[in-house]
């Protein structure tokens, strides 16, 4: 892809709207979708974990901040890439990260059926939580078709109507916390925390957004990066806050059974049956307006990679004027993922997508942004946690559930071949030679 040299001295978004986008895109379905498995994963020490998690995201965050104000682009990672990297290495992990988005897509489809199969009386355990997931992407992917985007004209509403359900969570709940379940002689073995923190790396993802909306900043140098900071920062809080509440109310038992819509339960306790179906409303509110969402914005993405020779052609033609063959693609590919892959397989291909990616992304800030020794030190740093929370994630998995690896490989595998694939046959017809790329 190429990135807009245009560097514009204004723009429209202040830290306030920045901020908005970036909480909105952390906390849009991942915390309702990933919290069950980390508490599954990591016990007592879950909202350790979330630090984890957000330890990285803070450090890669911080790549983020040079990089969206050395090259503007609604590119975003995507040009971020293509410019440090050229398309010979940038065009694998530009398909890898579309890739992850079904992945991502899944998870919160996953955590949709499932609260939604809760919320209605059925059986959240059973084939109701793919069920529903599946209907959902369809139906979402057919309100795209229509140019129906009234959920995406409401995100903002919907952000402060997810943060204040789950402030009203950490509040009610922190006051009935049992101590002894959240105490350190509780606690699994640090490998476990820390690979629940890598596993659910992907409930802090959502950051980048605010690296696509970094040509309309205000005051770009200074906004930014308090912009990454504050959204980051704040989520890592509220992630911590919300993983307390649910460990400290619920047993170890009941978090086992009931994982995949855990954050409901948990406020039953201190909430009664009242907020049992608020938190279960938030979620499904949540998670679907996180699909409309990113399925828009894939969309958008896969029409931007084929315009540029990273995808097959006939995604970047359009169709009644919008992206229409990648928001298909990206259908298609998110349906076989809900009803293929169990949700453990999801976050670990998933957040392993992602880790990838953005240990990409901080070589990439080395290499564009440069300058002092912090400036150095703190992508160095963001890249050796990404690439050290990925082998957690591998180790785990090798000793625990090696076919998870292998389904992991082929996400890879997939990047790889595809984009050799669609680099080989767009040449074809013109007769290029690699030299003449």
């Amino acid at each position: 892809m190429r990135v807009s040299r245009k560097q514009p001295t204004s723009g429209e978004l202040g830290i306030a709207a920045l901020v908005s986008i970036g909480i909105g895109g952390m906390v849009g379905g991942g915390i309702f979708a990933v919290l069950g498995l980390t508490v599954q994963v990591a016990g007592a020490g879950a909202y350790l974990s979330f630090l984890v998690g957000g330890g990285v995201a803070a450090l890669t965050g911080w790549s983020y901040a040079r990089l969206s104000v050395v090259v503007r682009s609604r590119g975003g990672t995507a040009a971020y890439l293509d410019r440090a990297f050229g398309r010979r290495i940038a065009g694998p992990l530009n398909l890898l990260l579309w890739l992850s988005y079904f992945v991502m897509l899944g998870l919160y489809a996953v955590a949709f059926g499932a609260y939604l199969a809760a919320l209605l009386g059925l059986d959240p355990n059973g084939g109701w939580r793919k069920i529903l997931g599946s209907a959902v992407i369809v139906c979402f992917a057919a309100l795209n078709l229509l140019g129906a985007r009234v959920i995406g004209r409401a995100e903002a509403v919907l952000v402060y109507f997810k943060l204040a359900v789950l402030l009203v969570f950490v509040v009610g709940g922190l006051l009935m916390v049992d101590t002894a379940r959240i105490a350190p002689s509780a606690f699994p073995s640090l490998g476990l925390i820390v690979y629940a923190g890598a596993l659910i790396f992907l409930g802090y993802e959502g950051f980048e957004l605010i690296a696509n909306a970094s040509e309309d900043a205000r005051d770009p140098q200074r906004t930014l990066p308090r912009a990454y900071l504050i959204a980051i920062g704040s989520v890592i809080v509220l992630y911590v806050l919300v993983a307390l509440v649910a460990v400290g109310n619920l047993a170890p038992k009941t978090i086992a059974s009931e994982r995949d819509y855990v954050l409901a339960v948990a406020a039953r306790p201190f909430l009664g049956t009242a907020g049992f179906k608020l938190i279960a409303v938030a979620a499904v509110v949540s998670t679907a307006s996180a699909i409309n969402a990113t399925l828009y914005g894939a969309a958008k993405f896969t029409y931007l990679m084929a315009r540029h020779g990273e995808l097959p052609e006939r995604l970047g033609e359009p169709i009644w004027s919008r992206p229409i063959g990648g928001l298909l693609a990206t259908t298609l590919g998110t349906l076989l993922v809900v009803n293929t892959v169990n949700i453990k397989g999801i976050s670990l291909m998933g957040s392993a997508g992602f880790l990838i990616v953005f240990a990409a992304v901080n070589l990439a800030a080395l290499r564009l942004v440069g300058g002092t020794r912090t400036r150095v030190a703190l992508p160095l740093a963001g890249a050796v946690a990404c690439i050290g929370s990925l082998a957690t994630l591998i180790a785990y998995a090798a000793t625990h559930t090696p076919g998870q690896l292998g389904v992991l490989g082929g996400l890879l595998a997939a990047a790889v071949v595809g984009e050799g694939i669609v680099r080989r046959f767009r040449r074809a017809p013109q007769g290029r030679s690699e030299s003449g790329d």
